[in-house]
């Protein structure tokens, strides 16, 4: 199987003057093996605290940092601009986990009474092998105040995206049409990723793997972990309105974020109207009974995938597909 290596995995910025690392038929698997969001200097400088001089990537103050390296461009052959990538997640095996408190990062940052989590202090999290005898479907374990924690692992990818068509955007803040750093648990095994192309070849980043995450990643940071995950890549015609669409045999998602659609109400509204665009133009809903079946209907629910910082606002709204089996 054709392998993008650590090593190869190190891009801070994403564009369309890049050369490919890795060419790959359509459907054809490959691996890419992953760095942490911190390029592994946690795990080599050590956990608890830590300063910006520790982990040099961290020395601009968030969330202006070098972090989420990923790698690529993967091209794609068939590949055109105006295309949609079908990224279809084989598997995710995390390796190593760290999470931790940023001192001006995170959802109380500089907020008054909270100064203990305001501060730089790693915790390393233990990645422990599943029924299959890997982390794909494993759990964490972490010592944490007076008590050990324990927990199922939900591995994802962090960031993913497509080269965008004329600019360069770096891996921490992007969010766009192209993808970026979404923080979508549900972009995870078994999954299907829809991406719009702007360029030939699509040009495929991915980076950024986390072991597990809650919804909001609400300190900003996630269990960030060393990875090694498997893809392939089919072209389609489906459109994907907002950043993402995300597809399995029982579930579908529109996603978008307040950065990509100007605030987090828009972003929010613009994935219940992608939903009913998408039950009225391919299952011949009528408009005002996909409106309604948006307030009535508990197959409907909405995500809240990050909550972390001004303006990283990211959400999703997800459809149970036995709505399909409640209408005759």
């Amino acid at each position: 199987m054709k392998t993008i290596e650590r090593e190869d995995a190190t891009l801070y910025e994403f564009g369309r003057d890049m050369d490919p690392v890795l060419t790959v038929e359509q459907g054809e698997q490959f691996a890419v093996e992953t760095w942490d969001a911190f390029a592994g200097q946690l795990f080599e400088h050590g956990f608890g605290s830590f300063t910006a001089e520790d982990t040099p990537t961290l020395q601009a103050p968030p969330p202006a940092f070098d972090g989420n390296p990923v790698a690529g461009p993967v091209y794609v052959e068939g590949a055109e601009p105006g295309d949609t990538l079908a990224v279809t997640i084989h598997d995710i095996q995390p390796e190593r986990g760290v999470t931790t408190t940023l001192e001006a990062f995170g959802c109380v940052a500089n907020r008054s009474g909270w100064e203990e989590c305001q501060v730089n202090y790693a915790n390393e999290v233990e990645l422990l092998p599943g029924p299959s005898g890997t982390t794909a479907d494993g759990s964490a374990r972490m010592e944490l105040g007076d008590h050990e924690w324990t927990w199922d692992l939900n591995p994802h990818i962090g960031t993913i995206a497509t080269a965008p068509g004329r600019t360069v955007q770096e891996t921490v803040t992007t969010q766009g049409p192209w993808g970026g750093n979404m923080d979508v648990r549900d972009v995870c095994k078994g999954n299907t990723v829809f991406l719009s192309s702007f360029n030939t070849g699509g040009l495929l980043f991915v980076g950024d793997v986390h072991a597990s995450q809650s919804d909001s990643e609400y300190t900003g940071i996630a269990v960030e972990s060393t990875a090694e995950v498997v893809l392939s890549v089919d072209v389609v015609d489906t459109e994907v309105p907002g950043i993402f669409r995300i597809e399995n045999d029982d579930t579908l998602i529109h996603v978008d974020s307040a950065a990509n659609a100007g605030t987090a109400e828009d972003a929010l509204n613009n994935c219940f109207i992608a939903m009913m665009e998408e039950l009225i133009e391919e299952f011949g809903f009528g408009q005002r009974e996909a409106y309604v079946q948006m307030s009535i209907n508990p197959a409907i629910t909405v995500r809240v995938y990050q909550f972390v910082h001004p303006g990283f606002f990211t959400f999703g709204v997800k459809l149970d597909k036995d709505l399909y089996d409640q209408f005759t």
